[in-house]
């Protein structure tokens, strides 16, 4: 147990650790006790790098500023809801933990299940979405930027059933999943990562068709097709190969996309009335579907 010497004294930083926890899952909407546990165990200073830190959140942005740096390399600037910079020029960084705890929350992860988790960073949520599947379970973290890559697989040597693929999620086959975990916005998810859905496998991705629409879905595969329930509000880095609609595309407006209630592979079922977004190969539908 280690003990930090702050402006209000030593603070135990496992004690912040576990209010921080405590803040995730009230932020998650689960009843899940373990997911308030990952989130206390799993330590964000062992993927985000050598301190001083770049912090995007709150106090950036009454600065005025993108990003704030942290006086000092203590552990305990890294326990608020806020961004960390992994790559600041590129704008990539650790993302906000109560929007992954809300997703975290909403694709519900079980023991023994498989994660595909794409655009993986330095590793810190696939370490915290391993402990969740567990026992039993895998993730396979894909990153796109070779030495993000690199740096999260010695992160994750700790964490068992992780593998983590240095390559783009677009073009390399996913392997069966329970869950897929997207994290950079797409215009329109490829078609093999919905056939990569096992039955009753969720999808959760930052839908990005136009500038004027960042929202969180979460697809779900049922007997009879692709459920989709839009979510809260997200912005991502592009994701590479998929963030570019073609000419053809009929993109939706917000209101459409807050319409949408499932989505289609074309050559499963060709684009019908209730459409809403027809991109590539894949299309958004008004109808809900059965459960």
């Amino acid at each position: 147990m280690g003990f930090l010497t702050m402006a209000g004294g030593d603070v135990d930083l496992t004690e912040i650790r576990s209010v921080y926890a405590r803040q995730m899952a009230a932020a998650s909407g689960s009843s899940d006790p373990r997911l308030e546990q990952a989130f206390a165990e799993v330590p964000r200073e062992d993927f985000v790098g050598p301190g001083p830190w770049l912090i995007m959140g709150l106090t950036a942005a009454l600065a005025g500023e993108r990003y704030v740096r942290t006086l000092d390399a203590d552990p305990a600037h890294l326990y608020q809801n806020a961004l960390v910079a992994l790559d600041a020029e590129k704008g990539i960084n650790n993302g906000e933990p109560s929007l992954h705890a809300a997703w975290i929350g909403a694709v519900a992860p079980k023991p023994g299940e498989a994660v595909s988790h794409v655009g993986a960073g330095t590793g810190y949520y696939s370490a915290i979405l391993s402990r969740l599947v567990l026992p039993g379970g895998s993730v396979h973290a894909f990153e796109i930027e070779p030495e993000l890559a690199e740096k999260a697989r010695r992160n994750l040597l700790p964490y068992p059933g992780v593998t983590v693929v240095t390559g783009d999620a677009v073009t390399l086959p996913l392997p069966a999943s329970d869950i897929i975990y997207v994290n950079a916005g797409v215009v329109a998810p490829p078609a093999a990562w919905l056939h990569a859905l096992k039955p009753g496998g969720r999808l959760i991705f930052p839908w990005r068709p136009s500038e004027k629409v960042a929202l969180s879905v979460l697809v779900t595969r049922r007997q009879a097709g692709f459920a989709l329930e839009p979510l809260m509000p997200s912005w991502f880095i592009p994701c590479v190969g998929a963030s570019f609609a073609g000419r053809k595309a009929k993109l939706p407006d917000r209101a459409g996309a807050q319409r949408t209630r499932s989505i289609w592979r074309a050559a499963d079922k060709p684009p019908d009335e209730t459409a809403t977004a027809i991109i590539g190969d894949v299309w958004f539908s008004s109808e809900r579907l059965a459960e």
